[in-house]
């Protein structure tokens, strides 16, 4: 892994990293910033055996994104010599257009600027409440799940309208399937628990109506199956990704106190120079429909491209020191969110609880530190995070 093919220029990368460097638990792996020296496109043979490539430069994959030659479809991926089903109706990330455009048009109108901003009340309430459990039980707490999952977990239940005795259950199943540590039985189990249960509130919904996303999809033309993989994905994407986001987030704050203090003095501008460096969303693939020239290389048609996310929000050509977590930088923009018509759907949602979130805990919280060893996500995890950060305050 991480050498030079003898008699070919471009570098080439065997397999998925397995694992950052220890101690250094916000650095892309090393075989990642290696690749990246040798420049922003790589050959790269996928985990189970098929020759691609890998992308690290933040033009490179910011132009894939864009590229309608590129495609999102998940049965059109080729990274080994099996078939891979088609994405399930409803779970339109993984599809191209117009069936994505046709899912996603849906949703759009609930997830605006001012409509997320109309929210920041309640998002503050649920901040507040987790906040005073954590006060009343004194430290030391688990910050992972006293606060980070709870906030996001309740804002996207409440959202898509999961009665509030389920939420807990959500936690657990979407851990299983995306948190990189179960094994295939138990991903399969908690995927196909939280499918049927989905089916149960479709129907639920269908037959009494609340004021929430998924009773107002319901009234349209889209069918039971769509009905759940839409908030399925809505479910995952909403919940997973934000509370691993406060988590590290948080650890990335107390780890340099200096932007901890600059992002309590600009949590907007901070919040977006923590979607940077941590990039916790770290991977996408795209394959390609047609023959295309990127970086110089050749990508053939069927070819299977990786793109890595974290590694082009750490791109030397675009930022400075990007290895640097700095909330006063000023070449901002990154792609945390992605960009296309794919980017994320939910991103002011994300926003406004990390804004809410990050400001309320070290206003209550002034004196928290790190109380204990921190547990990392592993590098297989869909989303890189945190199992567990034991905190402690000065009550």
């Amino acid at each position: 892994m991480g050498e030079i093919v003898m008699g070919e220029s471009v570098h080439t990368v065997a397999g998925t990293p397995k694992a950052r460097r220890p101690g250094c638990p916000f650095d892309p792996p090393a075989e990642l910033a290696e690749a990246r020296r040798h420049g922003p496109i790589s050959r790269f043979t996928h985990d189970y055996g098929r020759p691609g490539w890998l992308v690290t430069g933040f033009d490179l994959v910011r132009s894939v994104l864009a590229d309608p030659r590129f495609s999102a479809r998940k049965d059109l991926l080729a990274i080994g010599d099996f078939t891979v089903p088609a994405a399930p109706p409803g779970e339109f990330l993984l599809t191209d257009e117009p069936e994505h455009g046709r899912y996603r048009k849906r949703l759009q109108g609930r997830f605006t600027v001012r409509r997320m901003r109309l929210l920041t009340a309640r998002i503050e309430e649920i901040t507040t409440g987790c906040l005073d459990e954590m006060e009343r039980t004194g430290p030391p707490a688990d910050l992972v799940t006293a606060f980070a999952k709870p906030i996001p977990t309740i804002v996207i239940c409440e959202l898509l309208g999961v009665p509030y005795a389920d939420r807990g259950r959500f936690q657990e199943q979407v851990d299983a399937f995306m948190g990189g540590a179960a094994t295939d039985e138990e991903v399969f189990a908690a995927y196909t628990a939280t499918q049927h249960y989905l089916d149960e509130l479709v129907a639920a919904k269908r037959a009494h109506p609340t004021d929430d996303i998924l009773s107002e999809l319901t009234t349209g033309d889209l069918t039971d199956e769509e009905l759940r993989g839409m908030s399925l994905l809505l479910l995952a994407a909403g919940l997973d990704t934000t509370a691993n986001m406060l988590s590290l987030g948080t650890y990335a704050l107390l780890e340099h106190p200096a932007q901890l203090a600059a992002l309590r003095a600009d949590p907007e501008r901070g919040v977006e120079e923590l979607l940077r460096y941590l990039t916790v969303a770290k991977t996408f693939m795209r394959t390609a429909l047609e023959d295309v020239e990127l970086g110089g290389q050749m990508i053939e048609a069927g070819t299977t491209v990786a793109l890595s996310y974290h590694m082009a929000d750490h791109d030397p050509e675009r930022f400075h020191a990007p290895g640097t977590l700095d909330v006063a930088r000023r070449d901002g923009g990154h792609l945390a969110f992605g960009h296309g018509v794919h980017q994320c759907l939910g991103q002011q949602l994300a926003r406004v609880e990390m804004r809410v979130a990050f400001t309320a805990l070290f206003d209550r919280f002034p004196t928290l530190r790190v109380a204990g060893p921190a547990g990392l996500r592993p590098e297989t995890a869909d989303v890189y995070g945190m199992t567990s950060l034991p905190v402690a305050w000065t009550p």
